[in-house]
């Protein structure tokens, strides 16, 4: 029998863990609560496992344990521990003790967490309710996490469980907080396949200028094949930021630096006076943002915006915009996620786009299937941009642009529709050969674009109509009057069976 607990174990635990809040607490807040509590007692796990396994190599010098323990990954100070809480769980003051606990492991390890907890209150009255519900919460999530199950200890559960535990919360966060978790979760299919069209290769710097919890850059870092990459990211919700920083941490890719900031209006990954350049760039950025800071485009520091600036209810162009300036020149790609209206809306948006296409740096157009997300049911697309295709880049040579019609590609679900596997594999097999496959994928020409007023509306390239099986008209109207003759008959039958039973027709 082994020892080893299994993704399905720790998952399944640590999900019912939320019944704490459930129905308390709204979705979109009670995921902070649970997510730092995971964190906590992963740390905490991790601390102990390490400090056990010193004490039997270097006996009783403490001190040189110390030492020891402090070229960890962190550090986790004297009585701040998950399990000083839990011993702690009937205190009155548990909401207290816990901040403070949180407050001192972040003061201690300022590098990788500074910051990381100062939006989670277990002391807030607004969120746990009053004093005497407020502690029984806590002690009731403290035992919950106690369990065997979430025994997190190296020896137990490897990283990669407790970082897909983590994301795995994520999604079912996600489900229950409906459209808000827009703000915050891509689901995992669509996540795959961005970061698999993105194609990032080792050496590369990836960033993600919306990243949200930060799920969408750990699968991008995964297609490296190696350790061999740097992870950059940008969040605007301090909340949200916060999950993010937590993530990397419990994927082991503390290197990561995530930005709390506003990409639009004030980016935070730069260098002196100009933005930061990636070789990589994906991300799922809010759709069809109003109020994004349309009015400060035209003076941006940066100049991102000399294509257009546009319109100030939708900033779908700004992010798409400040994604292609940040790809490294001649060589960077950006994988993005987009609503339909993208493709075709004209205006200030018509003009930014017949002017990416002009300069020969949109790769792809791949359409989703409807209802894949959360947030919305709309059917959405990903394009792709490669900045090889410039002037002087390795693709510059290639001038049309690979039309992908998958919106029928998909598993139906209870609630949303997933692409499973082999939806994933057909599209990334077409786009790898840029095949024409019949009402699936069409390679459009420079001058077939031109010719639609640079709508990029995936049915113009793409015909999918299934045509009407044909209609015999003269043997139909024959079977109509075989028909009507056969029901005469039966009636006269029926006239006749009445009037011998004396009924009055």
């Amino acid at each position: 029998m082994t020892d080893q607990l299994t993704q399905q174990q720790v998952n399944q635990t640590a999900w019912a863990a939320c019944d704490t809040f459930r129905g308390v607490v709204d979705a979109g807040q009670y995921k902070d609560y649970i997510l730092v509590m995971l964190f906590l007692k992963y740390i905490s796990d991790h601390w102990n496992d390490h400090l056990e396994t010193y004490r039997k190599q270097y006996g009783g010098d403490e001190a040189r344990i110390r030492r020891r323990l402090e070229r960890e990954r962190f550090v986790l100070p004297e009585g701040a521990s998950f399990y000083d809480l839990y011993e702690a769980r009937n205190e009155a003051n548990i909401g207290e003790r816990i901040n403070i606990a949180l407050e001192r492991i972040e003061d201690t390890n300022r590098a990788k967490l500074e910051g990381v907890f100062r939006n989670i209150d277990f002391n807030s009255e607004a969120n746990l309710g009053r004093v005497k519900d407020r502690n029984r919460r806590l002690k009731n999530v403290l035992e919950d996490f106690a369990k065997p199950a979430l025994d997190l200890r190296p020896s137990r559960v490897t990283e990669d469980i407790i970082g897909e535990c983590y994301i795995y919360l994520i999604s079912r966060f996600a489900s229950d907080a409906g459209k808000k978790a827009g703000e915050f979760y891509t689901p995992s299919a669509v996540s795959r396949l961005l970061a698999k069209l993105a194609a990032p290769k080792p050496g590369d710097t990836i960033c993600d200028p919306a990243c949200g919890s930060g799920s969408l850059l750990i699968r991008a870092a995964e297609e490296v094949g190696s350790e061999n990459f740097a992870l950059y990211g940008q969040e605007v919700n301090g909340a949200t930021w916060a999950l993010a920083r937590m993530n990397m941490f419990l994927h082991a890719k503390d290197a990561a630096r995530i930005e709390w900031c506003d990409t639009l209006n004030s980016p935070a990954l730069v260098e002196g006076d100009h933005l930061m350049k990636f070789d990589v760039v994906v991300a799922n950025p809010p759709f069809s943002l109003d109020k994004w800071g349309a009015e400060n485009a035209d003076t941006d520091q940066f100049k991102r915006f000399w294509r257009g600036i546009p319109p100030k209810s939708k900033g779908d162009y700004g992010f798409i915009t400040h994604m292609i300036e940040i790809a490294r020149r001649q060589s960077g790609r950006v994988a993005v996620i987009v609503p339909h209206g993208v493709l075709f809306r004209g205006g200030a948006e018509g003009r930014i786009r017949q002017a990416l296409i002009e300069e020969n740096l949109l790769d792809a157009v791949v359409g989703l299937p409807a209802n894949l997300f959360t947030t919305t049911g709309i059917p959405v697309a990903i394009l792709v941009f490669d900045r090889s295709r410039e002037q002087g880049g390795a693709n510059e040579a290639r001038r049309d642009v690979l039309f992908i019609d998958a919106s029928k590609e998909f598993t139906p679900g209870k609630t949303q529709n997933v692409m499973d596997e082999a939806h994933i594999g057909k599209v990334l097999e077409t786009y790898a050969s840029r095949a024409e496959i019949e009402k699936y994928s069409h390679r459009a020409s420079p001058e077939e674009i031109a010719e639609n007023d640079f709508n990029l509306n995936i049915p113009r390239y793409v015909d999918t109509f299934e045509p009407e099986e044909e209609i015999d008209v003269a043997a139909l109207q024959k079977q109509i009057n075989t028909i009507e003759a056969e029901l005469a008959e039966v009636r006269g039958r029926m006239a006749g069976y009445l009037k011998e039973l004396g009924v009055d027709v």
